[in-house]
């Protein structure tokens, strides 16, 4: 897609810059002048964050973009991140039909396809009262040579599909999900409760022997799935289910 359609302010949800430190950063320090549903994309993320302090790589070819979302409920939070993951699974699936049911969900916050990760989510929330403005920051991986960067456990589009859409119709498309996904959270208690099926379906840990690393305790089980509140349940040694509701995944097998 020609830069001059992300400059010619047609698409007046858009935000294009032609480079920045990090797309959540930037959203946070404008925030006064986005609103519910404005998509903030660069090309050129020269500082990405990633969950827990890690740093966000962003190489040429990762479509790199952050989506506000106003009034989400304060309960629901916990669940965005799992829930904005499936969107980018929709919105994949939709327009690469040949990647229909193939996408899965690496609690809490990647997209991994064939085994190998294709997307990365870090949401913040700022909240207020009972309601909340969340940035949901996404790097998907579309046209990258991975294997010269020495990224061997992830995955670019390019590679399982003939043509990449454009990033303009991808930014449309995660951008619509996302909405959806935050209508159906809206919802409150019952948000959640109604995307768990397809979350659950779409589980790529599931019954897999795992390490997860809760700020530097490793915890050994095996993958027992999510609850309703989109928690990580870890069967341990001694048969005992143990919900995490934040940390990382480290290894599976």
């Amino acid at each position: 897609m020609a830069e001059e359609c992300f400059l010619s302010g047609t698409q007046t949800w858009l935000h294009y810059l032609e480079s920045c430190q990090s797309t959540n950063s930037w959203a946070m320090e404008q925030g006064q002048n986005l609103a519910d549903g404005d998509v903030v994309f660069t090309r050129n993320q020269t500082a990405g964050r990633g969950q827990h302090g890690r740093s966000w790589m962003s190489p040429a070819g990762v479509l790199t973009a952050s989506f506000i979302l106003d009034n989400l409920p304060v309960s629901q939070l916990p669940g965005l991140s799992l829930s904005a993951g499936l969107a980018v699974v929709y919105a994949v699936e939709e327009l690469l039909p040949n990647l229909q049911g193939k996408l899965r969900l690496k609690w809490p916050n990647d997209v991994w396809l064939n085994e190998r990760k294709l997307a990365g989510i870090l949401c913040e929330a700022t909240t207020s009262f009972s309601r909340s403005r969340a940035i949901v920051g996404i790097g998907l991986n579309c046209c990258v040579d991975l294997p010269a960067l020495g990224l061997d456990s992830a995955i670019s589009l390019h590679e399982v599909c003939g043509d990449v859409p454009a990033d303009l119709v991808l930014l449309e498309r995660l951008r619509y999900y996302l909405l959806q996904a935050k209508s159906i959270l809206c919802q409150g208690e019952a948000g959640l409760a109604v995307l768990l099926p397809e979350l659950r379906r779409r589980d790529l840990l599931l019954n897999r022997e795992v390490v997860l690393d809760l700020g530097g305790e490793e915890f050994r089980g095996e993958a027992a799935g999510l609850d309703a509140e989109g928690r990580f349940l870890l069967r341990l040694a001694d048969n005992t289910i143990k919900p995490f509701s934040s940390g990382r995944v480290i290894r599976f097998i």
